[in-house]
């Protein structure tokens, strides 16, 4: 179910919604947008692994889903792409999870051909969003370009404040948006997602790859940015990224369950997960960087 917006909640906090059929708000100097679209053809996927060398990508790729906050006086533009996030994968080039049905599985395309897994199957990706000072010069799927640079993200000891987050204020936009999702073969599942939400004291979103291999491991990457509404010129984002892995082996040992039934909401099991890296960065936005 879409989520629809209250119009006197939007009024009070001085927002409005984007124009033209377009998904999302403009809200103190911030223009926030969804877009969700159909997964990629089969001529885009060429496409796609030509761009990205190689032969292997998700099952579904929702390439031109997005989401994108774009600060409007500073140019500045936060985005979670799919592509982006695969460029992160192909970079990371983790070795392969070690599946006990490996043998059987067999490549979707070439379903007669002998399986080798030579590659990272799980599409794990270190992606934790694109931030680029943008000079209004668009391009498919938000890469960068000759217009835009990469913003500096600095190391800090802030948190995010969770559970002021937690309060009950007016919720006046919120999407979720798949960027790629695979089953392996029915043997879990590989889901790369992006979840936003945008209240009158500011936005705050959710990105997750969550990983599932039955009976082998779970993967939790999550990274959350929160942004409390300040001047038009000047904003801090605060973004958190923290990843969490165990074996199924390790939480059976704990005495967590063993069935892979037991696993199939990364919200509820989360905890369950040790951390393996925790960060905490910072974005300041005033003075837009230098061409």
């Amino acid at each position: 179910m879409e989520w629809e917006s209250d119009e006197r909640e939007l009024k009070a906090a001085g927002a409005e919604l984007l124009p033209e059929g377009r998904r999302g708000l403009r809200i103190h100097g911030w223009e926030i947008e969804s877009r969700k679209r159909s997964i990629l053809t089969s001529l885009q996927l060429q496409q796609w692994e030509e761009e990205l060398q190689t032969s292997h990508l998700p099952e579904m790729v929702f390439g031109d889903n997005s989401l994108v906050l774009k600060h409007v006086n500073t140019g500045t533009k936060i985005h979670f792409n799919a592509f982006d996030a695969l460029v992160g994968w192909k970079r990371e080039a983790l070795p392969p999870v070690e599946v006990p049905a490996a043998e059987q599985w067999k490549f979707r395309s070439k379903p007669l051909q002998q399986v080798v897994l030579d590659y990272d199957y799980t599409f794990t990706t270190p992606y934790s969003g694109s931030a680029t000072f943008d000079t209004n010069a668009e391009r498919v799927r938000g890469l960068s370009n000759e217009s835009s640079c990469s913003l500096q993200w600095e190391d800090c000891m802030e948190k995010i404040d969770l559970v002021a987050l937690a309060s009950k204020e007016p919720i006046l936009f919120y999407d979720e948006i798949i960027l790629y999702e695979d089953e392996l073969a029915d043997n879990g599942i590989s889901l790369l997602t992006v979840k936003v939400r945008v209240m009158p004291s500011g936005w705050f979103l959710l990105l997750r790859f969550w990983l599932r291999v039955d009976g082998v491991l779970m993967r939790l990457r999550d990274t959350r940015l929160h942004c409390l509404f300040g001047e038009h010129m000047k904003s801090v984002i605060l973004r958190e990224s923290c990843w969490r892995e165990a074996t199924f082996q390790a939480l059976s040992s704990k005495g967590y369950p063993s069935d892979c039934a037991a696993y199939s909401d990364p919200s509820t099991i989360s905890e369950r997960l040790p951390i393996i890296m925790q960060k905490t960065q910072k974005l300041s936005i005033e003075i837009p960087c230098k061409q």
